[in-house]
């Protein structure tokens, strides 16, 4: 279809193609109709900001019809969406929309109860399921896509199309700023790595309030030319129904949604749909090859800094569990992040599994220029970005011999067990060879001493119960679990705690520690047995912590 400088321009070419361009339920628009709704809104956007004022608008709406036409009619307006998380409540939800300097903010009646009370001065609210919201867009009716641009205001590829917050274990959440320019590129590059086609179906079950969705679904489906499917919000159990109802070729994912849809019942009609793709993150080598063998879906693990800072591409020749190679002009490399320095290669065995972890693991960072657009309203922690002159990715990695990079978890979710780093989502990775767990995370709790100590939470597949000697001898077998990697906690759970994103909620975890409601077990002695943790246990282990002083670091419990 040929590249385009700005998000703008891809939404004008809908204009006359009467295609299907969007399902939800029992609602279908045309391309056509995509484009005309969007400059329907374009057209009262301008009207409805103030002059003089940040042409931002916040859209608080689960995956609707109304989130893309927003988008397409920022994006014809010159205006930038700031997608407002509705798990966020009281004054931080108020925070987002004020910080981000929205002057409009469409929301749903179902979202409604989440504003009482909240003090938004100057800003206008549209209810989008309401007469009164279509009586105000009636007017405006009938604009074509090239007619309504904020007064001054030209739009172009630096035009800001986005501010969405990243998520982050600490602080409140930054707003990153994309522009039309970078958007629209980051669309066409997925176009052709992809394989994306006229005719596919884009399946957007994760929540447009957040980048993936966006920058990876929504985005490379309109530079392609195809259709999208909307699903409110991400059901495991409804995904199949919907990927047949709707066609879908192709979807993405973030966290844990894999090990959602992996854990719903066997049926033998699996493998009955068009789905051809799925692409995410975080979803692991062996929960992709389970995806796969049921499903008969490959799913490609890719990597894009959420501001933009560094991306990863996958080549025909990338091994299993790696991501692919530095993007062409990124000058990547895996540094620790306190030197600087470049870290070891990796050394693999024969299974791909990481020997030298404590040597290889360190910070991704940029070393060249990078697209990163900054924060909005946010200098320090665009600062600490761009430190020494390089584009930290907060990111952990190791590169192999070949220069293939493998993706090690988050910065925060580091670990330092007797004086060696250890990154959690490596323990986490061989966790989930464990044919009993549906899902892991693994992340550090303060040892009573110093440092930390490893402690995961488990899902067991249905009618599992936990053993710990079948645990414990599943551990002896790992030839990659390091000396210091065995949990000395393991808490089971019926269902993994997760963030709005479908990313496990580390920092409830992490926060609750050992002192929860669940059963936990506990090896007192290094990679030894495990046996329940009692009242009794609690209670001196808390006084251990107290004599060294450091109660202070144990989570509410």
């Amino acid at each position: 279809m040929g590249s385009a400088d700005t998000v703008a321009e891809l939404v004008r070419r809908q204009w006359g193609d009467q295609r299907v361009g969007l399902r939800c339920q029992g609602l279908t628009l045309s391309h056509h109709q995509i484009a005309a709704g969007a400059a329907a809104r374009a057209a009262l956007l301008v009207d409805l900001l103030p002059r003089g004022a940040e042409p931002h608008l916040g859209v608080l709406l689960d995956n609707t019809p109304e989130f893309p036409l927003w988008l397409s009619a920022a994006a014809l307006a010159g205006a930038a969406v700031a997608g407002i998380n509705p798990t966020r409540r009281g004054a931080e939800l108020a925070r987002d929309i004020l910080h981000t300097d929205c002057r409009v903010l469409v929301t749903e009646r179902a979202h409604l109860p989440l504003l009482d009370g909240l003090e938004l001065p100057g800003i206008r609210v549209l209810v989008t399921d309401t007469d009164a919201y279509q009586s105000l867009l009636t007017p405006y009716e009938g604009a074509k896509p090239g007619e309504a641009t904020v007064p001054g205001a030209g739009v172009g590829p630096g035009t800001r199309m986005l501010l969405y917050f990243t998520s982050g274990s600490t602080g409140a959440p930054k707003a990153a700023i994309c522009s039309q320019g970078r958007l629209a590129a980051a669309g066409a590059s997925l176009v052709d790595h992809l394989g994306v086609r006229p005719d596919d179906v884009h399946y957007i079950c994760m929540p447009m309030f957040h980048g993936n969705a966006v920058i990876a679904d929504w985005a490379p489906a309109l530079a392609g030319g195809a259709g999208i499917a909307l699903r409110r919000r991400f059901s495991a159990s409804r995904f199949l129904d919907d990927v047949r109802a709707y066609g879908a070729t192709y979807f993405t994912y973030v966290g844990r949604a894999v090990q959602y849809l992996l854990a719903t019942p066997e049926r033998p009609g699996d493998r009955d749909h068009a789905l051809r793709l799925g692409f995410g993150t975080e979803a692991g080598a062996v929960d992709a090859a389970r995806f796969e063998a049921r499903f008969g879906v490959r799913l490609v693990e890719g990597y894009g800094s959420s501001e933009g800072g560094a991306a990863i591409q996958r080549t025909p020749d990338t091994p299993p569990g790696a991501i692919g190679r530095p993007a062409p002009g990124d000058d990547l490399a895996v540094v620790d992040p306190e030197t600087g320095r470049e870290r070891a290669r990796a050394v693999l065995d024969a299974q791909g599994r990481l020997l030298n972890g404590s040597e290889a693991i360190g910070e991704l960072v940029n070393r060249g220029p990078n697209p990163f657009e900054g924060y909005w309203r946010n200098d320090a922690a665009e600062a600490d970005r761009r430190r020494g002159g390089w584009y930290w990715t907060g990111d952990l990695f190791f590169r192999d011999t070949e220069g293939f990079l493998h993706f090690a978890g988050r910065t925060d979710d580091r670990l330092r067990v007797d004086s060696e780093n250890l990154a959690a989502a490596m323990i986490e990775n061989i966790l989930a060879r464990w044919p009993d767990a549906a899902a892991v995370a693994v992340y550090a709790v303060p040892d009573p001493a110093a440092g930390d100590q490893v402690m995961a939470t488990v899902a067991l597949r249905d009618g599992v119960t936990f053993s710990p000697d079948s645990f414990g001898q599943f551990l002896a077998e790992q030839a990659d679990l390091g000396t210091k990697m065995a949990p000395s906690y393991v808490r089971v759970v019926e269902r993994m705690p997760v963030t709005a994103t479908n990313k496990v909620h580390r920092v409830a975890l992490r926060r609750e520690g050992f002192r929860c409601g669940d059963a936990v077990w506990w090896a007192p002695e290094a990679a030894g047995a495990y046996r329940r943790l009692t009242a009794e246990d609690v209670a001196a282990l808390t006084a251990e912590y107290a004599a060294h002083g450091r109660a202070h670091l144990l989570g509410a419990g």
